[in-house]
């Protein structure tokens, strides 16, 4: 049984309901344990972050980066780098902002560079750009590094951030969860 953590931060509501579809992706493997975690709940949950096969890490895109509160749950993760504590788990990313660039590449690099940082194994969406599937279409911002969505200045909900970037978000969820159950073998 892997374990997955989706550890996010969500300024409004939309980056949340993109984190609920990303749960719903790792939930629908099966004998995957899923774990989302807002980072204002992240330190007393850190024993199940750092028990987890997998950690999914999200944020809004605020000015060109993670939110504040995102980046200050990072800074408290130095002991367990120090430690060396998620080597070798698998990570991967997903950010939304209002614009269809809002420099969103910014916070995947970012997410990134803290998952290389403990020396994690990152994990791309691994779907073209444009994929069609059903009614919806997949990777339609074009990242390769993870998921990128837009939400309207609206309220978040089914469908803002939009359907296709939720289905994105649901293709990450059950990719990483499908590799961290056969790495758990």
């Amino acid at each position: 049984m892997a374990k997955v953590a989706i550890v996010y931060h969500s300024g409004f509501g939309h980056t949340k309901v993109l984190a609920e579809a990303v749960a719903r992706g790792a939930s629908s493997v099966d004998g995957t344990v899923v774990d989302l975690i807002s980072v204002a709940d992240a330190e007393a949950k850190a024993d199940t972050i750092n028990a987890a096969d997998a950690i999914i890490f999200g944020s809004p895109t605020y000015m060109g980066s993670v939110s504040g509160p995102f980046k200050t749950w990072a800074d408290t993760t130095a002991k367990v780098w120090f430690g060396q504590g998620w080597k070798d788990k698998i990570a991967a990313g997903f950010t939304n902002s209002s614009g269809p660039s809002g420099d969103k590449f910014s916070t995947i690099a970012y997410l990134w560079t803290l998952a290389m940082q403990h020396s994690m194994i990152w994990v791309s969406q691994g779907v073209m750009v444009g994929t069609k599937q059903g009614d919806v279409t997949l990777n339609r911002l074009s990242s390769w590094g993870g998921v990128m969505a837009t939400s309207e200045n609206a309220a978040p909900g089914e469908s803002n951030p939009s359907k296709d970037d939720q289905a994105s978000g649901f293709g990450l969820g059950a990719r990483v969860a499908t590799l961290a159950s056969k790495l758990k073998g």
